[in-house]
């Protein structure tokens, strides 16, 4: 776990706030702008919750929600296995990879509207009390300029994941800032083959 995040994405108290960087504050993420990439947010307009995050490039993006994780890890070796069953389930094609993150999942998912497959990448990164995935989809689910570039905009997170009770595996809440200046407002039009996160309810 401590190898995945060498060079991040990072816990809260791991960072100086003092370092004259100007980040999009959504309460229990930090985000780091970089050129070339859209900060794309679904709200759920009645609680005002960011239901969905996307980095997008036009070739490609990534979607990302951190997770409440039991203080002894091991949350993605407990959730892959039950994403690989859903892609499977749903015709899709998955396997194991060594990747930049750790294991990661790598797989041909259902378009959504349409059968056709299209390749999918999925990595979980622990944290201190937090997990946080990741999904890679388009061209950065391969190798390439759009795999870096939103590789990298996923290490310059920085996860605030609080001090409260939480379930283990249970979404902590993302909130657009009161002056979302640096934020795109418009849904993200890549589907999201694992939508619901970690099915894992109990505390520990």
């Amino acid at each position: 776990m401590a190898d995945s995040r060498a060079n991040g994405p990072w816990d809260v108290s791991e960072v100086d706030f003092n370092d004259g960087i100007e980040r999009l504050d959504l309460t229990a993420l930090r985000v780091t702008p970089m050129p070339g990439v859209d900060v794309q947010v679904q709200v759920d307009e009645a609680s005002g919750n960011v239901v969905q995050l996307t980095f997008a490039r036009p070739d490609g993006g990534v979607q990302v929600q951190p997770y409440a994780a039991p203080r002894s890890g091991g949350l993605w070796d407990e959730v892959r296995p039950q994403i690989k069953a859903s892609i499977s389930s749903g015709g899709g094609l998955v396997e194991e990879a060594e990747g930049p993150f750790g294991v990661e999942l790598r797989a041909q998912v259902k378009a959504e509207g349409s059968g056709a497959l299209q390749a999918a990448r999925f990595v979980g990164i622990e944290g201190p009390r937090w997990f946080l995935r990741a999904v890679f989809l388009g061209s950065a689910a391969r190798p390439g300029e759009a795999a870096d570039a939103l590789e990298a905009m996923v290490r310059g997170l920085i996860v605030v994941r609080g001090t409260e009770a939480m379930p283990v595996g249970s979404a902590i809440p993302l909130r657009m800032p009161e002056n979302p200046d640096a934020a795109a407002t418009a849904a993200p039009t890549l589907p999201s083959p694992f939508a619901r996160g970690p099915e894992i309810t109990e505390t520990r």
